[in-house]
C-alpha cells in the first residue's frame, strides 16, 4: 500500500500529462496500482486500527518544531535548547518517555536541514490561484469576549477572498474551511500557497510534511499545494494584505454571535459587497475577474470528505479522555481505564463505544487552560445501580425540579427503582426523553408513575410532548346498552 505522499504524486504527475507507464516506472510499481489509485473516489479517514509508530518521538515532533518556530521571534540566546525542551516535554505531556539524546538528535537533523535552505523563486499567479492563511480577532461569542482565529482564501487574479472563523489553526480548521468554501463555489482551486503552518504541513529545509488529515483532503479534491519558505512572507503578500483588510472592514465593530458554524455560513457571502468594486490595479470590476477564477476551478469530488481525525485515547478512572494536552472530555464512568476511540473534529468531539457508534458528542475545547467537559447524562446507567450516590451525583444536577423533589424523597429501594426506569427508557428513546415522559407522570399524581412514564415516553415519540392521543371508535351505543340494562 502507497502512502499518503506517494498517492499525492501520482496523481500530481497525471495532471502534469504523465503516462500511467511512466508513473509506474517512476515509482516502481504496477501500472494496475498507479490506475487503482488514480480511479480512487473516497479519501475520507477510515476508522484506523490501533499501531506502532517508528520513533517515540513521533507525536511530540510536531510540538518541538512549533517551539522552534516560535523562537524565530524571540532574541537567540533564549531559543530552545534540546535539554529545555526536552524538559517541556516532561512537564507538559502525558506518558512522554523519551530520552534527551533522541530529543537532541532530532532538533540538530531540523536545524542543519534548515541551514541548507538554497532560497525561492517569485510567482506568477493564474485564475484560479489561490493563497490561504490565518489571522487573529477579538469577537463577543456567547456573550464573552474572546480571541477567534479567521481562515482567509484569497484570489490574486481577481482581489477577491473569501473567509470561514474558528478556535483555533490546527488541520481540522483548515480543511473544514477548505471544504465550506469549495462546496460554497461549487469547485476546488487548482493550487493553493500556504505559509509553514503546522496546521497542514511546513517545510524543513526543501522537505514538505504534511499532516496526515491534510494529506488525505488534499488527495480526495485533487489541488496542488506549495508552501513558502520560512519568514517569507512577501510569497503570499496577498492573502496577508486580505486578512488585514478583512479584519478591518468584515470585523468592524466587534463581531457578536452565539452559533459559530451558522456565523460561517454568514461569512461566506461577504465577499459579495467586495466583488463590486474595481480592481486596484486592472480598473476591472472584481466581480468579472472573479468569474474568470471560478471558470479556472476544478470540479468537487462526487463522495463527500469528513473532516475528521481519529486517535485512541485511554481514559481515567472517571471515563474522561484527554485531547490536546489539557482538555478532558466526560465518556461513561464504567468506561475508566479503557482505550477508546475519539474522533476529533474542528467544532466537536465523538467518543465511540466498542460498537463504533457515537457514545457521546461534546464540544471542542480550545486553549491552553485546563477545561473538563462533562455530559452528565452519560453516568446514568451507573448511578442507576448505585443510588446512594444520587444526592452527590452531577446527573441530579440536570434533571427537572419537579423530578429531583421527587426523587429526593424517595426511599433507597423505590430511588433506585425510579432511576432504573428512566435508565431503561432512555436506551429506547434519549436521556431528554426520559426525563421529560417521567417529569409528566409524576405531575400525574397517578398510582403507578413508573409505569405511567413509560406510556407518556411512547406516546410523545409518536404525537409530541403535546400531542392528543386519537378519539378512537365512539363507544356511546355501548354506554347507552350497559345503562339500560342496569335500569332492568
Amino acid at each position: 500500500m502507497l502512502n499518503m505522499s506517494q498517492v499525492n504524486c501520482i496523481r500530481d504527475k497525471r495532471k502534469d500529462g504523465c503516462s500511467i507507464a511512466e508513473i509506474a516506472r517512476e515509482f516502481s510499481i504496477d501500472e494496475k496500482t498507479v490506475r487503482k489509485y488514480l480511479k480512487k473516489k473516497d479519501f475520507s479517514p477510515k476508522l484506523p486500527e490501533k499501531k506502532e509508530f517508528p520513533s517515540k518521538l513521533d507525536p511530540y515532533k510536531e510540538q518541538i518544531l512549533q517551539w522552534m518556530e516560535e523562537d524565530k521571534g524571540v532574541w537567540e540566546k533564549q531559543h530552545h535548547t534540546a535539554k529545555r525542551v526536552h524538559e517541556r516535554l516532561q512537564e507538559t505531556s502525558n506518558g512522554y518517555d523519551c530520552s534527551y539524546e533522541l530529543v537532541q538528535r532530532f532538533m540538530k537533523r531540523v536545524k542543519r536541514e534548515r541551514q541548507n535552505h538554497q532560497g525561492f523563486q517569485e510567482l506568477v499567479w493564474h485564475a484560479g490561484e489561490t493563497q490561504a492563511d490565518f489571522g487573529e480577532v477579538e469577537c463577543l461569542y456567547q456573550g464573552e469576549r474572546a480571541r477567534k482565529k479567521f481562515l482567509t482564501l484569497s484570489f490574486p487574479n481577481s482581489n477577491n477572498g473569501m473567509t470561514q472563523m474558528f478556535d483555533g489553526e490546527n488541520a481540522e480548521c483548515v480543511c473544514q474551511g477548505l471544504k465550506n468554501i469549495f462546496e460554497e463555489l461549487e469547485g476546488v482551486p487548482p493550487l493553493i500557497i500556504f505559509d509553514n503552518a503546522t496546521g497542514v504541513g511546513r517545510r524543513i529545509g526543501e522537505k514538505i510534511r504534511e499532516t496526515k488529515l491534510f494529506a488525505q483532503f488534499r488527495a480526495h479534491y485533487g489541488f496542488s499545494v506549495r508552501f513558502t519558505n520560512p519568514n517569507a512572507g512577501h510569497e503570499k503578500g496577498h492573502v496577508e494584505n486580505k486578512v488585514g483588510y478583512t479584519r478591518r472592514n468584515w470585523f468592524v465593530p466587534v463581531p457578536q454571535f452565539d452559533d459559530m458554524e451558522a456565523y460561517n455560513k454568514l461569512l461566506l457571502t461577504m465577499h459579495l459587497k467586495k466583488a463590486e468594486e474595481l480592481h486596484y490595479k486592472k480598473l476591472i470590476p472584481i466581480k468579472e475577474l472573479f468569474k474568470e477564477d471560478r471558470k479556472a476551478l476544478q470540479e468537487l469530488p462526487q463522495v463527500n470528505f469528513e473532516v475528521v481525525r481519529y486517535e485512541y485515547v485511554k481514559a481515567d478512572g472517571y471515563g474522561k479522555i484527554r485531547v490536546d494536552g489539557n482538555h478532558f472530555y466526560s465518556s461513561c464512568p464504567e468506561y475508566g481505564g479503557r482505550i477508546l476511540l475519539v474522533g476529533i473534529r474542528a467544532f466537536t468531539i465523538e467518543i465511540f463505544n466498542s460498537d463504533m457508534q457515537i457514545l457521546v458528542n461534546h464540544v471542542r475545547k480550545y486553549g491552553k487552560d485546563r477545561t473538563d467537559s462533562v455530559d452528565h447524562r452519560t453516568s446514568l446507567a451507573v448511578l442507576s445501580r448505585n443510588a446512594g450516590a444520587w444526592l452527590n451525583s452531577g446527573f441530579r444536577e440536570i434533571v427537572p425540579e419537579s423530578v429531583r423533589l421527587y426523587l429526593d424523597n424517595q426511599e433507597k429501594v423505590l430511588l433506585k427503582e425510579a432511576l432504573r426506569t428512566i435508565y431503561l427508557i432512555s436506551q429506547d428513546y434519549d436521556v431528554d426523553h426520559a426525563l421529560q415522559a417521567f417529569e409528566l407522570a409524576i405531575q400525574q399524581d397517578g398510582q403507578s408513575p413508573l409505569a405511567d412514564a413509560a406510556v407518556f415516553a411512547a406516546r410523545m415519540k409518536d404525537l409530541g410532548i403535546d400531542g392528543i392521543p386519537e378519539s378512537g371508535p365512539d363507544l356511546t351505543p355501548y354506554d347507552s346498552f350497559l345503562s339500560a340494562g342496569d335500569k332492568v
